[in-house]
């Protein structure tokens, strides 16, 4: 019996290495495996031997099994593995070609002056915050000082939502102002934050959309006032814009959330019908600013007699119109190819002060 096993393990051992193909080795593991192979059958006489030889001669069967069963594993994983490598081999993809012209793709205007302005106040220490769009009564108006009564408050300017479940009157933003009251709410002063986002009015033509873009910019501690405010809106306008000597002026104005307000303009020029950024005689309005009202810092929980701060906000669609050349507002929104492969941005030219804002 020994000598027959042996035998058998020469044979079986012979076939696994001569088989060709994983068919080839399912065939040998039937002819040695199966319910009619060579092992079972052997197994099968067990049954009729006297007890200490069944035990000898079954022990041996199970070495001779396991040992056939793991050569013929063996043998399939290397023909596994030679497939997936045939596999990989033919469908392989040289990934070093250039991609075809007509899949390059742009970055909107948009995208390209959020990252610009962030680029340039980020060198000024300033971190980026941001809210919900669906804003309620208490932080898109009543928290920034409007009265009741306001006209910003009335329907035909203001997307207003049906009344939430706990009575609220729920709103699409109006401005990206309610950011400023979560965060002075959240955050302990000093705080530096721009907030750049989508915001929504009713209204549309050349210049207005129902949905634009905002950014606006909170500094809170108990030093800030309006020089600071001046030189920081100074620089801002000078970089992005790319004139070192850009003249800048403040006028006097009225917003309910700072007081005192102004609106800050930028020289330019009009002459023969094209409006051209730099000192040039005449003014262009920009952006409207301020120091917080009193009254805000109370609504958040802020001590007007300690702390006070500077908001400013300009539209982001504006100031990429005068930068960029666009002349319809209403054209950022068409999703007109033509128009993006003209005004977009390559995607990896990324604004930053050292680098350049665009290329």
């Amino acid at each position: 019996m020994t000598d027959n096993i042996d035998q058998l393990r020469g044979e079986l051992l012979a076939a696994v290495s001569a088989a060709q193909d994983a068919a080839a080795i399912e065939d040998v593991r039937v002819g040695a495996l199966g319910k009619k192979g060579q092992i079972t059958g052997l197994m099968a006489t067990l049954g009729k031997m006297a007890p200490d030889e069944r035990k000898a001669f079954g022990q041996r069967l199970n070495v001779l099994k396991d040992e056939i069963a793991a050569a013929l594993d063996g043998r399939k994983r290397e023909f596994e593995s030679a497939a997936l490598n045939a596999r990989l081999a033919s469908e392989h993809m040289d990934v070093t070609l250039p991609i075809r012209p007509e899949a390059k793709g742009t970055l909107h205007p948009i995208t390209q002056t959020m990252d610009e302005v962030a680029a340039i106040f980020g060198q000024m220490g300033f971190e980026v915050a941001d809210g919900p769009d669906i804003e309620d009564d208490f932080h898109n108006f009543t928290a920034l000082n409007f009265p009741p009564g306001h006209p910003a408050r009335e329907m035909h300017d203001t997307f207003f939502l049906p009344p939430g479940e706990d009575g609220n009157r729920y709103l699409l933003r109006t401005h990206t102002s309610p950011v400023q009251i979560r965060t002075m709410m959240t955050q302990k002063p000093p705080i530096r934050v721009i907030i750049p986002g989508r915001t929504y009015r009713c209204d549309y033509d050349m210049t207005h959309t129902p949905m634009f873009h905002q950014v606006e910019l909170l500094v809170i501690d108990t030093e800030t006032n309006m020089s600071h405010l001046r030189g920081c809106l100074q620089e801002f306008v000078r970089t992005y814009f790319g004139v070192d000597d850009l003249t800048t002026r403040f006028r006097p104005s009225f917003f309910p959330f700072t007081e005192p307000s102004a609106e800050m303009d930028i020289g330019c020029s009009r002459k023969g019908g094209e409006l051209k950024i730099g000192n040039h005689g005449d003014w262009l309005e920009i952006l409207g600013c301020g120091m917080v009202h009193p009254n805000v810092l109370r609504a958040c929980g802020l001590d007007p007699d300690v702390y006070q701060g500077f908001a400013a906000g300009m539209g982001i669609e504006r100031i990429a119109m005068l930068k960029y050349g666009i002349p319809d507002l209403r054209t950022f929104f068409e999703s007109d190819l033509r128009w993006l492969r003209h005004y977009g941005f390559a995607a990896l030219d990324i604004p930053s002060i050292t680098g350049g804002l665009t290329r």
